[in-house]
């Protein structure tokens, strides 16, 4: 199944309400939690069932929701944990399109995950400021950029034979009319080319699309969350592609 489109002196009892609002209200006013952008981050789940070699069990045919992160903010507050009833109204669709693709019949723990790494820090943003806002809006946003029918239409196909990176970023930026940043695994022994497992597509605190790098800004390597097992014997995670070749590799034919 293919998934379709298209922010004195107060008397103690008192004090210590007040206190305990603030930390409810503000997470990002506790430490230095100061981010510029949202990042959109789909991942491809055959590759991701590679990363942490895992054979997976009937992993989606495409591309889902890894996250909706803010750049350079992670775990603003701590003691605000994910609650599953307050999104239970979403869960239908967080199953489709958010999936836990290595551990598929415990999605919850993978939305714990996200919410109290990255979704407390995008929290500052009032549309974002509750757990039914923050995976609410994600999915919206996933629908609307429709990352799936882009590729299909661009002709950009899961394939035996290689993709140059930068014209996987020329036909997304023609279409979106921003730069991405896409993200594979490096090569490993045995292996020619690297292969693609991430695409970014970055916006701002107005949820306006933007470019994912800006010029003169250093190019990172890696950023975000890494699977448990992601970083193996066999070599090293999702890391910004190099320029040249890729494989996006075909979802595994599975016995039903």
């Amino acid at each position: 199944m293919r998934p379709r489109a298209p922010r004195g002196v107060l008397p103690g009892a008192l004090g210590l309400a007040l206190c305990c609002l603030c930390g409810a209200l503000g997470p990002w006013r506790s430490g230095d939690h100061g981010w510029k952008k949202l990042i959109m981050v789909h991942h491809w789940p055959t590759t991701v069932c590679k990363e942490i070699e895992n054979a997976c069990s009937d992993p989606p045919d495409y591309w889902t929701i890894h996250g909706l992160w803010p750049d350079k903010s992670e775990e603003c507050n701590r003691s605000w944990h994910f609650n599953l009833e307050e999104i239970k109204d979403l869960l239908p669709d967080m199953k489709i399109y958010w999936p836990d693709v290595t551990h598929p019949p415990n999605h919850s723990h993978f939305w714990k995950h996200e919410w109290e790494k990255h979704g407390t820090c995008a929290a500052q943003l009032d549309v974002l400021n509750s757990q039914k806002k923050y995976f609410g809006k994600s999915l919206d946003l996933y629908k609307e950029l429709s990352l799936n029918s882009m590729l299909q239409k661009l002709g950009i196909k899961p394939s035996i034979n290689y993709y140059q990176i930068s014209d996987i970023k020329d036909a997304l930026a023609s279409v979106y009319g921003v730069i991405p940043k896409v993200q594979c695994l490096p090569p490993r022994q045995g292996e020619e080319v690297q292969t693609i497992g991430q695409i970014e597509l970055c916006l701002t605190k107005d949820l306006q699309l933007r470019n994912c790098t800006e010029h003169g800004e250093p190019r990172s390597r890696r950023w975000g969350d890494a699977w448990p097992a992601r970083a193996t014997a066999e070599g090293p995670g999702l890391e910004v592609c190099e320029d040249g070749p890729a494989f996006y590799p075909p979802p595994k034919e599975t016995n039903h």
